[in-house]
């Protein structure tokens, strides 16, 4: 049973159920991301939340100062001194890493807290009973709302972690009454912020000024452009500077305040019957739409429920398309392996395929990467909509520095690429923008580091 490759069936096949990216228009869905912007900002109805971190980036970090950079999130907690070189450099100090408390059994807000603050103190100088640092910057990687004063008050843990008494507590305060039960008397800030907000941070340090291979080499004496926070592994998230959020009266052209935009909850406006039918076997229906088309937690299992469809409409044929209809999961590191390493016949995918039929391989590799496209088409619509609203046809020499972390960025077949390819295109059309896209590396312990220092 051997079909034959045929690129036009499987493209009019995609174009049929809605996912073929040659329907979309990206210059249109970057204005209507702009709109929804606008609106999140003005607390107007929006599918963006556009939340205020109240937390301003620096134009240049300090060097030499020293302070505590904290990192909570999954089931791991690191803790690290942290100070920044000449060059702008995070130097870390005495880094460690423990578990999250909460994820080997049941505690009270007490334990929770006394437990980060035992994770922090080998950072700290334990020969003096008072804080020697500048600041505590601790990224919290479940949600909270985050207060002016920087504080944040956790509204819910995820399954890993069984300590419900945290929930609607402050979290700053909580870890500063834990230190001062240590004996360890801290009455500096303690700034609570999430992936999105560090991955900003990090980068500001990260990605150099450009145009001058050393910052005391620039004569002109110009910073770098700003900064936006690019999250793209197992979920989606940007973050950026903005200088008016009327929802909450602030305005101020000199020292933006950095907003978390939640663009995973982006309401799409092009969804076929395909992408509809997967969103109604997921655990949150009808939310998160651009996240289900791009990120990690979904492209798995959004492709094989694509290619089943292909299956039973017989576009692609094989022996084993029985096998194949019975999968009930693929993850998307089991595709990405598959997509990276197709011809090796191995794994839940690659076994199901015989040597004689490479047409049918071929067939699936084709609309996996239709997907894959349309996915990096919409990510890269929401930073193009991000450095325009910046204004950002600034000069060449100042561009827009977006930072990126995510494995799905960085390591899932295609996706990169792609993405900066679409960006090109959508920030060349009108006009020439300034900008540089770089991945960073330990930006939630990094961007934590920034931020007590803000």
């Amino acid at each position: 049973m051997r079909s034959c490759f045929n690129p036009r069936e499987l493209s009019d096949f995609a174009r049929y159920y809605g996912f073929h990216y040659d329907s979309l228009d990206p210059m249109a869905l970057v204005k209507e991301v702009l709109v929804d912007m606008e609106r999140g900002l003005a607390g107007l109805s929006s599918s963006l939340p556009m939340i205020p971190s109240y937390i301003t980036p620096v134009s240049k970090v300090p060097p030499g100062k020293a302070v505590l950079a904290l990192d909570a999130g999954g089931t791991n907690l690191r803790a690290s001194r942290v100070h920044f070189d000449e060059d702008g450099k995070a130097v870390t100090q005495g880094t460690a890493k423990h578990s999250m408390p909460g994820t080997k059994g049941r505690v009270n807000a007490e334990q929770f807290f006394d437990h980060i603050a035992e994770a922090a103190l080998p950072a700290l100088d334990l020969n003096s009973a008072t804080s020697n640092i500048e600041g505590i910057g601790f990224t919290f990687s479940y949600p909270m709302e985050i207060q002016s004063n920087a504080d944040g008050i956790l509204t819910s843990f995820s399954k890993e972690v069984d300590a419900p008494d945290v929930v609607g507590k402050a979290i700053g305060a909580g870890l500063r009454e834990a230190l001062a039960r240590k004996g360890y008397t801290y009455d500096g800030p303690i700034v609570l912020l999430n992936d999105t907000v560090a991955t900003l941070l990090s980068g500001l340090a990260a990605i150099p000024i450009h145009g001058s291979t050393e910052p005391s080499k620039n004569i002109y004496g110009v910073d770098g452009g700003p900064v936006i926070g690019f999250i793209l592994g197992t979920g989606f998230n940007t973050a950026y500077p903005e200088t008016s959020i009327p929802k909450i009266g602030f305005e101020s052209k000199t020292a933006p305040q950095i907003v978390v935009c939640e663009t995973g909850t982006f309401n799409l406006r092009y969804q076929g019957p395909l992408d509809r039918g997967f969103d109604q076997g997921t655990k949150n229906p009808g939310t998160y739409a651009l996240e289900k088309a791009t990120s990690g937690a979904y492209l798995g299992p959004l492709n094989l429920h694509i290619l089943k469809q292909a299956v039973k409409d017989k576009v692609i044929r094989f022996k084993k398309s029985e096998e194949f209809l019975a999968l009930t999961q693929i993850e998307t590191k089991t595709l990405n392996e598959f997509c990276r390493t197709p011809l090796t016949g191995e794994g839940p995918l690659g076994s199901l395929f015989g040597p004689n039929e490479g047409d049918a391989l071929a067939a699936i590799q084709y609309l996996i990467s239709i997907v894959t496209e349309r996915g990096a088409l919409f990510a890269a619509a929401v930073l193009a909509a991000l450095v325009e609203r910046m204004q950002a046809d600034c000069e060449p020499y100042a561009p827009v520095r977006i930072a990126v972390e995510g494995t799905t960025y960085v390591l899932y077949k295609g996706m990169r690429r792609a993405l900066e390819s679409w960006l090109h295109m959508m920030l060349v059309k009108e006009r020439p923008r300034a900008y540089v896209i770089t991945p960073v590396e330990q930006a939630s312990l990094f961007g934590a580091a920034v931020a007590a220092l803000r």
